[in-house]
C-alpha cells in the first residue's frame, strides 16, 4: 500500500515536470503562433472591407478581381 502512494506520487511529480517542461519550451511558440494568428485576422479583415468597398464602388472590377483569384475565367 505504501508503495502504491509513492508510485502515484512519484507519476504525478514525473507529470508536473513534463507539463512544466512543454509549456515552458512552447510556451513561445504558441504566443508567436497567436501573435500570427491575430496579424492574419486583421489583414483578411482590411482586404474584406476593401473588397466590399471595390464591389459597391465598381462591381465589374470587384468580379474580375474575384475571378483571378477564385481561378474563374469570365
Amino acid at each position: 500500500m505504501l508503495r502504491t502512494i509513492f508510485m502515484i506520487g512519484l507519476f504525478a511529480m514525473l507529470g508536473l515536470f513534463a507539463l512544466k517542461l512543454v509549456f515552458g519550451l512552447f510556451g513561445a511558440l504558441f504566443g508567436l503562433l497567436f501573435v500570427l494568428l491575430g496579424v492574419a485576422i486583421k489583414i483578411a479583415l482590411v482586404g474584406g472591407v476593401i473588397y466590399v468597398g471595390l464591389l459597391v464602388v465598381s462591381p465589374s472590377t470587384a468580379r474580375r478581381l474575384r475571378g483571378k483569384w477564385s481561378g474563374d475565367v469570365m
